[in-house]
């Protein structure tokens, strides 16, 4: 190595002069591992903290967090979640999603990345519909569809188109009725787009969602 533009001579150390060759080459041994070790704990401080990372998208991935149709205007938005008018029946019901209304035909999303549960059909109920489970405590269901392209067992993409909005079972008009449960729990989805949303947005959205009109199922 070079010191100051001239060669450095080890034996001229006054830390190491006193040392032998023997002791020295101990020391020097000494000075590798320890160094050796630091590098080694370094790296495995890095990858544990890469992993952390990897898992904290992971799960932000998996978290409900866009609308399942395009509704950037947010004028699709036609029933919310809570007690509304039945629209058959004619009475107060538990509304236990939120109604987006749309032509026939309309991509519907997965709202985050999962496992397609199931894709099922019932004549009275949710019609055409699929069930992702995410992970994490968190479901979703989209219901009414007209055509289903997800599969059973399917791993999808937040963003994924997985069918298409139609008006099948207990449905007065076309709409992709949406759901968002988590721990088993339904809960408001209202509260799970705050990756499409700005703050006006989301505020807008909730006074819209929150009126007690007729539901589309």
């Amino acid at each position: 190595s070079i010191r100051r533009g001239k060669r450095y001579d080890i034996a001229e150390d006054p830390r190491l002069s006193y040392l032998s060759s023997t002791e020295l080459a101990a020391q020097l041994r000494r000075d590798v591992e320890a160094l050796q070790h630091r590098i080694q704990t370094q790296q495995q401080s890095y990858d544990t903290l890469q992993q952390l990372v990897k898992a904290k998208e992971k799960m932000l991935a998996s978290i409900p967090a866009i609308q399942p149709i395009s509704n950037k205007n947010l004028k699709h938005v036609a029933s919310g979640f809570g007690y509304r008018i039945d629209p058959i029946y004619k009475t107060p019901k538990m509304h236990t999603g939120l109604d987006f209304a749309a032509p026939v035909g309309t991509p519907v999303y997965a709202t985050a990345d999962g496992v397609v549960r199931a894709t099922t059909y019932e004549r009275d109920g949710y019609g055409r519909h699929v069930i992702i489970h995410h992970g994490y405590g968190y479901q979703t269901l989209y219901a009414h569809l007209v055509r289903i392209k997800a599969r059973p067992g399917e791993k999808v993409k937040r963003g994924q188109v997985i069918g298409w909005v139609g008006s099948t079972g207990k449905s007065t008009a076309p709409h992709c009725h949406y759901e968002v449960i988590r721990n088993n729990q339904k809960v408001d989805p209202v509260h799970f787009f705050f990756n499409d949303l700005s703050a006006a947005d989301y505020e807008r959205m909730i006074r819209m969602a929150a009126s007690t009109n007729q539901s589309f199922d």
